[in-house]
């Protein structure tokens, strides 16, 4: 057994994942192409996290009277929980994902209750950004003020759990 089978083992056997994620790439040019995917799986090594990740790059396509060059990207990644695997999708957006191990996942709370918050936020940031871009001044003004009534309710919500 080499050594990254052994510490692909050892890392799901203790909740990880290996996954096989598929990605798109475009740009002006077959170079650029190249460069953007060999950047893009060096940023995927570095999420929080991963233990290992390895992509190939697929042979550019396309260029023909003004278009753009096309891949696609198979990353394997193996992650130290299955979190760390749905934050980097919802980071990369991959347009296929295929978990080779293991067979089950299994989530303690404490995983079920940090990828949900990632879920949230990350639904936060969508959301936000699509409202800021469409509404108009008035409901942005109403939005802000909804905000600042649901920071205030949570607020009361924390003080009184901190004085049970």
């Amino acid at each position: 057994m080499n050594d990254a089978e052994k510490l692909t083992r050892e890392t799901v056997k203790s909740g990880g994942v290996l996954a096989m994620l598929y990605f798109d790439i475009h740009a002006k040019t077959k170079e650029l192409v190249q460069q953007l995917g060999t950047g893009f799986v060096n940023n995927i090594i570095q999420k929080p996290g991963v233990v290992f990740a390895l992509g190939e790059i697929d042979e550019p396509v396309g260029g023909e009277e003004g278009k753009n060059w096309s891949s696609s990207i198979a990353v394997k990644v193996l992650t130290r929980d299955f979190a760390s695997l749905v934050a980097i999708c919802l980071a990369h957006s991959p347009f296929s994902v295929e978990i080779l191990r293991p067979d089950e996942i299994t989530l303690p709370l404490n995983q079920a209750h940090e990828l949900l918050g990632t879920i949230s936020a990350a639904s936060a940031e969508y959301k936000k950004f699509i409202v800021t871009k469409l509404a108009k001044p008035a409901e942005l003004a109403q939005i802000e003020d909804d905000l600042r009534k649901r920071a205030e309710m949570g607020k009361k919500l924390l003080k009184k759990k901190g004085e049970e």
